[in-house]
């Protein structure tokens, strides 16, 4: 989309005026960009917080994280055990649907899908985890760390062939993905580039399930890559390609789509004060921060500007409900949905934005919400009955009313933000729903239950709640 948008105004941080009030769709917004989605709760505390603050808890986190990270820990390490390739994509969900630090797993996913490996040739769980620890302990950090680290990463040398990589017999599958897709981007390298590259990387292998370096199958000849010539080794290439004003560039525009638009054009003088910065340490939590703050990201040009991915689909609804609920058919149903994380399409990761929603797919969601939505828990453990989970989280809240209903549910997970008809449509509904015909069968408590379902069935529906 071309639209004029002044870069100084994009980037100094966002401050409430009378005109653009602090609200609950900015609320929204923070936590769909930022998080997972948000419950009710957590959406009446940011609106008291402010951006600034609700910003800063984003970006550190909640309390409980140390034990979260020993409890899930012990599940990781019994997984690599038996390197149970189904329970790995289940054991992230589990992560990312229930951590303190919400921000910290998204950004790590946004590094899964941009240094795209899957399992389905690494075959080792144990690798599989280990490069997710490597994302995630970088996350927040240095991408020049991250890097350097990843071009050692064991799975990343399994999945692009690194390992096979010799003296004489340099492979180019790394240094072939390090520029286009990792660091420069197409444009910024030539083919020469690639075969000087390759022969840095010989002799890199895996030893004990690490790095090692074989220096035996070094080739230690002079190579000229991105018009400096030495004796360089793999570290040397990775350096070399940080030193490019096109790397900032690459990775603040990736950003970009990531957290303010996918149709937005991110043009060079939009995008360059903030690569120049980036640039000059590669500090990306920093980076990460001004893109949360800034006026731009709260701007109606990044509001609802990207299409949710089925995990931000999934977690989001899941959240919102306010239930610790089994993650094993979450986990089936994301790979329905083509997001199967450990398990990426290919090197390119995965496209994103339109490609996510087709007729099958919609489907698929809207059938899922469904199943969601009918979910029933016990509100407290002694408590003899069920209810499904929008009835108790509506329940809590002490919504019953059609209008309090549909008014709460559009709340929760639209912030309210739709047309007057659409929620017209969903009220009549809803008095409709107390009269229309149920099975005979059908006690009046499952008549009435079927009601607040339906309803927020309804709205997680909505084309609104595909937009992230």
């Amino acid at each position: 989309m071309a639209v004029a948008i002044d870069p100084r105004w994009a980037w100094e941080p966002f401050k409430p005026s009378d005109k653009n009030p602090w609200n609950l769709q900015k609320v929204g917004h923070v936590y769909r960009r930022a998080a997972f989605g948000a419950n009710w709760n957590e959406l009446q505390t940011g609106l008291e917080l402010g951006p600034d603050k609700l910003i800063d808890k984003m970006l550190v986190g909640g309390s409980g994280l140390a034990d979260f990270e020993k409890e899930t820990l012990r599940w990781g390490e019994s997984i690599r055990k038996v390197n149970n390739a189904v329970q790995a994509p289940e054991w992230w969900l589990y992560r990312m649907l229930y951590t303190p630090h919400p921000l910290k797993e998204k950004l790590t996913l946004f590094w899964h899908n941009h240094f795209a490996t899957s399992n389905a040739k690494v075959l080792n769980v144990g690798h599989m985890m280990s490069q997710y620890e490597l994302m995630y302990r970088h996350a927040q950090g240095k991408f020049s760390d991250l890097l350097q680290d990843m071009s050692k990463d064991p799975a990343m040398m399994v999945w692009l062939d690194t390992v096979q990589s010799k003296k004489g017999m340099p492979n180019e599958n790394y240094a072939r993905e390090l520029m286009e897709l990792f660091s420069l981007g197409i444009g910024n390298y030539t083919e020469q580039d690639i075969r000087e590259a390759a022969r840095a990387f010989t002799g890199w292998e895996i030893k004990d399930g690490k790095f090692f370096n074989n220096t035996a199958q070094f080739d230690g000849t002079e190579k000229t890559f991105l018009g400096k010539a030495g004796k360089w080794k793999g570290e040397d290439i990775v350096r070399l390609c940080l030193e490019q004003k096109a790397c900032p560039r690459f990775i603040t525009r990736k950003l970009f789509r990531y957290l303010i638009s996918e149709t937005l054009d991110a043009t060079d003088n939009l995008i360059d004060p903030l690569a120049e910065q980036f640039g000059r340490g590669y500090d990306f939590g920093k980076l990460v921060e001004t893109m949360l703050r800034s006026n731009l990201f709260f701007s109606e040009h990044a509001y609802r500007a990207r299409i949710k991915g089925p995990v931000d689909f999934v977690l989001g609804i899941v959240h919102a409900l306010e239930a610790r609920i089994g993650v094993t058919n979450l986990a089936r149903s994301l790979e329905t949905l083509g997001q199967n994380v450990f398990n990426p399409p290919s090197v390119k990761g995965w496209d994103g934005g339109q490609t996510w929603l087709n007729g099958q797919t919609l489907l698929t969601r809207q059938n899922l919400a469904l199943t969601l939505c009918e979910t029933r828990k016990k509100e407290k453990e002694l408590d003899r009955d069920s209810a499904p989970l929008p009835v108790l989280v509506a329940n809590r809240q002490g919504k019953s009313r059609d209008e309090d209903l549909v008014d709460f549910f559009l709340n929760l997970y639209l912030q309210g933000d739709v047309a007057a008809e659409t929620r017209k449509k969903l009220v009549d509904y809803s008095k409709q729903a107390k009269t229309q015909a149920y099975p005979a069968y059908w006690s009046d408590q499952r008549k009435a239950e079927h009601r607040v379902t339906s309803v927020c069935h309804l709205v997680l529906t909505l084309p609104e709640f595909q937009l992230d």
